[in-house]
């Protein structure tokens, strides 16, 4: 493993343990040029599905994707990095477990959709407004009036709910 700070390859392991999950290992190493220490990280390397585009092509599954379209969705609202990729562990557990090597972007975007919806309201609207290619006011305003009924319908949210606190 390289030194991050001075580039040697000489370095030594000082601790090594499991995340809480168990499926990463942490390794907190010694470069033996500069004495700085860095930490490492070393998870089995898994096989992604490919995603299959709208226009029909095909490209490697990207966690980073996934992540990025919902941190900014999630911009100045109260949710959290942790609560983020917990999400998306979840959900690339359900398409591991289902054994699925081509996913329709469609089912992707559907399910963060439906995450946000459950989470936060800004937020869900933020993604929905780029996923689904509002093309004017209009439909934004149609999407905006069926989150309001639903609310009404769930009898609004829950005190605690965190798409009513902020």
């Amino acid at each position: 493993m390289k030194c991050p700070f001075c580039q040697s390859l000489d370095n030594k392991v000082v601790d090594s343990r499991l995340t809480k999950d168990n499926t990463v290992i942490r390794r907190r190493r010694e470069c033996l040029t500069c004495t700085r220490r860095f930490t490492t990280y070393e998870n089995v390397e898994e096989m992604h599905p490919y995603v299959i585009k709208r226009d029909g092509r095909r490209q490697p599954y990207d966690r980073q994707k996934v992540f990025e379209g919902l941190r900014l969705a999630c911009q100045k609202r109260p949710v959290s990095v942790t609560d983020l990729d917990e999400f998306i562990d979840a959900m690339e557990a359900h398409f591991r477990e289902a054994g699925l090597r081509e996913i329709p972007a469609q089912e992707i975007g559907e399910r963060v959709v439906g995450h946000l919806k459950a989470l936060d309201d800004v937020a869900y609207v933020r993604f929905a407004s780029v996923y689904r290619r509002f093309k004017d006011l209009g439909e934004f305003m149609d999407e905006l009036q069926v989150l309001l009924e639903d609310k009404q319908r769930e009898g609004k949210a829950a005190p605690g709910d965190k798409a009513s606190e902020g």
